[in-house]
């Protein structure tokens, strides 16, 4: 279910597995048309996807976006026998409100950001609710705060007040059954809009993966496992990929938002290197066993560079015509598609983030130079894409 770059990745990664017989997407997009049929359904209509999935017989359905999760979505079709992977509108809550999430850890003695009573600089002013990526302002000064208060506001949501944590942030996913969770390999993202962590925050400009200097063992142990036994003492076990973005400070690790699905660009960089079976996990997962999963990680490291709209994320792109992307995938990278349509036989934008470009390598500095190589060979009108995606972690690579 869904129509981005983090569903063109898990599509392309279960038409892997040799378990899998039919593979059908709603809604999808060109990229994923490749390797399933789509269904012109919204991710968010439940009944239109009970019937789909009645229809064709589905047997596992995985969720990509976290919108018809908050919706209840998943309650829809798992009271229906349709097994899914994604958590109960009351377990998605701990992405669809940072009050409810802030209660959850406190209960669940999770170390997070500190909750302030008023805005003052340095500080984090977060909707409390969904805002596609957009919702948290970082105010350092005065100025900032002054800029972030009416920003936050017109999104209509109650606001979430905290401190301003330092440190390297990184991405931490386990596939949790209800119970169990398994970890899997810590990821880096690059939120901000512009080279050098400036301008405004997004969905996410690019990622890597592995995030150096992580113990993601030890990361879900005092985080998802906690929260996980949490929401099963409140009636709401989490059946899904719980993702924890955690900032490592000098204090020792601390959460700033829990999601409650794969991350998007994260996605892109982390299933190109998982082995084993992945659709099997996600099925294990959905029905409640997956103590006995194991997805080990390649040596390989991987590097995502998001290709944007030239006014992205003020405004997106439509109908622009889109070349190189052969040109790319003949050198070896994966091309996900985010933000595309097709018009009159030809490929066009059609969003704000259009293409993610995935490369593998033997290093992070590896990786990096041939996603680069491969993004260059893509063009449309006004297309553009940070420059310095995994920079700092390729030189010690």
């Amino acid at each position: 279910m869904g129509s981005g770059g983090r569903e063109h990745a898990l599509a392309w990664k279960i038409a892997q597995s040799p378990a899998l017989t039919e593979l059908h997407c709603a809604p999808g997009n060109p990229g994923i048309a490749r390797h399933g049929q789509c269904h012109p359904v919204r991710a968010e209509d439940a009944e239109g996807l009970l019937g789909l999935a009645r229809e064709l017989a589905i047997d596992l359905v995985v969720v990509g976006p976290e919108l018809p999760l908050v919706e209840g979505v998943a309650d829809a079709l798992r009271k229906n026998g349709v097994a899914i992977f994604g958590p109960s509108r009351a377990a998605a809550a701990i992405e669809g409100s940072k009050s409810f999430a802030k209660d959850v850890m406190r209960a669940a003695g999770v170390p997070t950001a500190q909750a302030l009573s008023v805005a003052r600089p340095p500080c984090v002013i977060k909707a409390d609710g969904l805002a596609a990526g957009k919702g948290v302002f970082v105010c350092r000064t005065q100025e900032e705060l002054e800029m972030a208060l009416p920003a936050a506001a017109a999104l209509g949501q109650p606001l979430v007040i905290e401190e301003l944590l330092e440190g390297p942030e990184v991405s931490v996913f386990a596939l949790c059954d209800g119970v169990n969770a398994v970890p899997l390999p810590a990821v880096q993202d690059f939120k901000r809009a512009y080279d050098g962590d400036e301008g405004p925050n997004t969905g996410g400009m690019g990622s890597y993966s592995p995030a150096p200097d992580v113990d993601v063992n030890e990361l879900v142990d005092a985080i998802h496992r906690p929260v996980l036994a949490e929401l099963a003492r409140r009636d709401a076990p989490f059946l899904g990929a719980l993702f924890a973005g955690v900032m490592l400070t000098e204090n020792g690790p601390r959460v700033l938002e829990f999601n409650c699905r794969f991350g998007d660009p994260e996605t892109q960089s982390l299933l190109p290197r998982l082995e084993g079976n992945f659709l099997e996990a996600l099925a294990a997962t959905a029905t409640g066993d997956a103590q006995q999963v194991e997805i080990p990680a390649g040596a390989d490291a991987a590097v995502t560079l998001v290709i944007a709209a030239g006014g992205y994320p003020e405004s997106g792109d439509i109908g622009s015509p889109i070349t190189g992307i052969e040109d790319a995938e003949a050198i070896g990278a994966l091309v996900f598609q985010a933000g595309t349509a097709v018009h009159h036989d030809r490929l066009v934008t059609n969003g704000g983030r259009i293409l993610d470009v995935t490369a593998l390598g033997s290093s992070t500095a590896t990786a990096r130079e041939r996603a680069y190589e491969a993004a260059a060979r893509i063009s449309f009108a006004g297309a553009r894409y940070r420059t310095d995606i995994a920079k700092e972690a390729a030189v010690v690579s």
